[in-house]
């Protein structure tokens, strides 16, 4: 569904209005209670914004974490998916979740994607047909206080390679 509704707003919109709207108005994202709030044009880079509400306070008054987990998850891999194009597959592998501070107030991450990161990425699947990133972001608050970090594993693969990688999976089960 949402991949047929990126593809019909594409003929009014520019990919990072859609990016930004698309989550806002998703449901499954609405319940992480963040809100994207910038995305660049070329989709390399992405701001968050989480405040504290009754729907995501914890016991203590704080944000509850997995809130800001919900929050992160799907970011990367939808973002890198936007930038990559057709011709690949990505797919979230794991995530390591460090809570360093309680969330009080408001805040804030980043999901950057270099120009440089994404030919390194490109170049890699020419030769290897698959492999897994780790990309790590922090949410932090007003101050720049570290509250959580989160180190995301993202498997990222040519598309046929893994479309023909899944048949001869399933052949030999």
């Amino acid at each position: 569904m949402y991949k047929v509704a990126t593809k019909f707003l594409s003929r009014f919109f520019k990919p990072s209005t859609i990016y930004r709207y698309g989550f806002n108005w998703s449901p499954m994202y609405r319940r992480s209670t963040a809100k994207i709030i910038d995305v660049s044009d070329d989709l390399h880079k992405v701001t968050i914004s989480m405040k504290p509400n009754w729907k995501n306070r914890n016991f203590v008054g704080t944000i509850f974490g997995g809130s800001m987990l919900s929050a992160t998850d799907p970011i990367y891999m939808i973002q890198l998916m936007q930038i990559l194009g057709e011709d690949y597959v990505v797919w979230d592998k794991s995530v390591e979740a460090y809570y360093k501070k309680p969330a009080k107030s408001r805040i804030y991450g980043e999901f950057i994607f270099s120009a440089i990161e994404i030919k390194y990425l490109k170049d890699s699947i020419v030769k290897s047909n698959e492999m897994d990133i780790i990309k790590t972001m922090s949410l932090v608050d007003g101050k720049q206080n570290i509250i959580a970090t989160f180190n995301k594993t993202l498997y990222v693969a040519n598309k046929q390679f893994y479309k023909d990688k899944l048949k001869k999976r399933r052949a030999n089960s």
